[in-house]
């Protein structure tokens, strides 16, 4: 029995392999690169021409008088663009950040934060097209909730329930794989190791905290998100500008080996420059849609319940979404990594394309590495924290992602299920061994893109005629109203 259980799990680790590979392989990396170059050209370079407006409208929003439209909301049925933001950032914002962007530089070489940023700068509009869509198409359900997400501008949209059916299943086992058991996994052993908590005592604590908020709806998510996730980046960005101020000297020469090993990698590599160079590609942009999802529809999902009447507006918070999680968290990730003497590309170039040897770092312990260098123990501990937090706040996020796709295969009654289900398999990801579930709900999460990418790409024209008739009315001073009587 055992032989032939082991056989299976075999099977199922290949099979998955395969597609993984295919879904964050470089013909998919492409077609993510490709869609957000399309809309980046059809709407004039959009995150930078306009650079003005969608900084205005979104964080610097946060600091001017009368901003209490965007803090708050009086509608009890939505939560306000900050609070969908914050949701958003909940999600994204998580153990990628940290240990992804490690991973890339040991297996991509300083070449990938450049691909990382490119990905990002394209993918500010994916996420534009995406969530001014989800707006666009989203209703209300029969408790006066909105309802809105990729299934639902390709159902409506596109008239194509049956790929809408395929997007809601994937999202909900990403669910509980990506955004449930790998983050409880991750919280438990990083307690365990750093302050010798038992993992079944973090299994409770987690399973209690994440029942008193997600039991409350969005608003009570949201509620939360608003502080936890402004909280919990300041922190870890103060942090990460320590290390990074405290080798400042060493700066300038960071930056210029991400720009250099774009390209190339040095004579280390063992002259297969070509090949290197597209690993650091592949491992830059897959690291850069893991992290901030551009692409992927998840975010569009807290976007649409936003109390924003006008498409665009909520596009902005978008762009602003990624520029957040990537060019700004991942990049103080990297760059305290390069300028903290942890990391010798030289060293690892030599490895690229094969398995790093024991004694050199990747991942989170080579994020903790650098942090170390300069807090000592506390260091590492400081990592372990911020590892918690933002794997908390993932696990917030993607409840309610899972929460809307389980509402739309099978309608309101089946959500108070979903969700006990969903703070029960929290025990399970912190007191077993995931590789297999991780790996299958990592491509669940990958498969996420295909549909949505498809389905964006399809209604781009429709982006563009609301992103146009927006620009139209502030050049000429009229007041935005409610973006779908003005399509």
């Amino acid at each position: 029995m055992n032989t032939f259980m082991n056989s299976a799990v075999d099977t199922i680790a290949k099979i998955n392999g395969v597609l993984n590979d295919f879904i964050w392989g470089p013909i998919m990396l492409a077609f993510f690169l490709c869609v957000g170059l399309m809309f980046t050209l059809r709407t004039k370079v959009f995150q930078i021409t306009h650079i003005k407006e969608w900084l205005d409208i979104t964080f610097l929003q946060l600091f001017k008088k009368g901003n209490k439209k965007v803090l708050k909301t009086k509608d009890k049925h939505a939560i306000s663009q900050f609070q969908s933001l914050c949701t958003a950032l909940a999600a994204t914002i998580g153990v990628g950040n940290i240990s992804g962007v490690a991973i890339a530089l040991a297996l991509g070489g300083p070449g990938a934060i450049f691909w990382m940023w490119l990905s990002a700068f394209l993918g500010m509009m994916t996420n534009y097209a995406e969530n001014a869509l989800g707006i666009k198409y989203r209703y209300k359900n029969e408790k006066g909730n909105w309802v809105g997400g990729a299934m639902i501008y390709i159902e409506k949209g596109l008239g194509w329930k049956w790929l809408a059916i395929i997007f809601s299943i994937f999202c909900m086992c990403a669910s509980f794989g990506i955004g449930n058991m790998s983050q409880s996994n991750e919280i438990a052993n990083g307690l365990a190791n750093s302050f010798g908590i038992p993992k079944p005592v973090t299994a409770i604590l987690i399973m209690v905290f994440t029942a008193l908020v997600i039991l409350g709806g969005i608003k009570r998510i949201a509620a939360v998100t608003e502080k936890f996730v402004p909280f919990m980046a300041v922190t870890y960005i103060i942090g990460a500008l320590i290390v990074i101020c405290t080798n400042i000297g060493a700066v300038p020469s960071a930056l210029a080996s991400i720009f250099q090993n774009a390209f190339t990698l040095p004579s280390a590599a063992g002259g297969v420059t070509g090949f290197t160079v597209m690993l650091a590609i592949r491992q830059g942009v897959a690291r850069g849609v893991f992290s901030n999802e551009a692409g992927l529809g998840s975010s569009v999902m807290v976007h649409s319940a936003s109390d924003v009447k006008e498409p665009v507006v909520q596009g902005m918070w978008g762009i602003f979404e990624v520029f957040a999680d990537t060019l700004v968290v991942c990049t103080l990730t990297a760059l305290t990594i390069l300028t903290s003497g942890v990391y010798d590309y030289t060293e690892y170039a030599k490895y690229i394309g094969t398995s790093l040897p024991e004694h050199l770092k990747s991942g989170v312990a080579l994020t903790s590495a650098a942090f170390e260098s300069v807090f000592g123990t506390f260091g590492g501990q400081f990592i372990s924290i911020a590892i918690m937090l933002f794997a908390l706040s993932t696990i917030l996020g993607w409840s309610y992602y899972g929460e809307r796709a389980v509402e739309y295969l099978f309608g309101l009654k089946a959500v108070p299920i979903y969700k006990i289900i969903f703070i029960l398999v929290i025990f399970i990801g912190c007191n077993t061994s995931l590789n297999l579930v991780v790996g299958i709900s990592d491509t669940f999460n990958g498969f996420m893109a295909l549909p949505n990418l498809i389905a964006i790409t399809l209604l781009s024209g429709e982006v563009i005629k609301m992103t146009k008739n927006y620009l139209a009315r502030i050049k000429t001073g009229l007041e935005t109203t409610n973006g779908e009587d003005n399509l």
